[in-house]
């Protein structure tokens, strides 16, 4: 993968940012351009998993670049076409919902929806707890639309989470140089 703008965007999956963290820190060595996005509660929220101050910094100085963190800012990434793949990671039951639903109402789902006009991959890291419940609807409805990919991914505590599923944050780079050829990674499931 190489000289290529990748959107990275965080979602609030707020366990799981760290290990979306680390996978950046590998992108960020890479010969490509990164652009941070970020939703507005990850950019504008303290967890117990740590300070939005903290997080800002780190991504913006490994991408060099400003974190788009609001609607008007995504919009343009689209009619602009400013990238060439976006990475949402860690991605949310309820991001996922949106986007499977058309919902543009967050700086991410704004970004994906601008992106996927230019026919372009958008790469789910899936992190929720209800994927097999409630959103089992959204993730079908995804695995059967155009230009979306995703990072393989499996139930993470099968019997004290059952419906919960995340994904293989280490597939992410392999998973975007496929879907930069049209192709899903496989095996999708394991």
């Amino acid at each position: 993968m190489k000289d290529i703008t990748l959107g990275f965007a965080f979602c609030g999956s707020f366990c799981t940012i760290q290990q979306s963290l680390a996978v950046l820190r590998i992108l960020a060595e890479q010969p490509i351009r990164i652009q941070p996005i970020m939703s507005q509660i990850v950019y504008e929220t303290d967890t117990r998993f740590g300070k939005a101050e903290d997080l800002i910094r780190e991504v913006e100085s490994l991408c060099g670049n400003p974190i788009i963190h609001d609607i008007p800012s995504a919009e343009p990434i689209g009619p602009k076409n400013l990238l060439d793949a976006i990475v949402v990671s860690p991605c949310t039951g309820n991001t996922m919902a949106k986007i499977a639903l058309g919902v543009t109402d967050t700086p991410v789902t704004m970004a994906v929806k601008a992106h996927l006009r230019n026919n372009k991959p958008v790469v789910l890291a899936i992190a929720t707890n209800d994927a097999l419940g409630a959103s089992a609807k959204n993730l079908g409805l995804l695995h059967n639309t155009g230009n979306i990919y995703f990072v393989p991914y499996r139930q993470d505590d099968p019997y004290g989470k059952n419906n919960s599923l995340v994904c293989d944050f280490s597939k992410i780079p392999e998973t975007v140089e496929k879907a930069l050829t049209g192709e899903q990674i496989q095996p999708v499931i394991f």
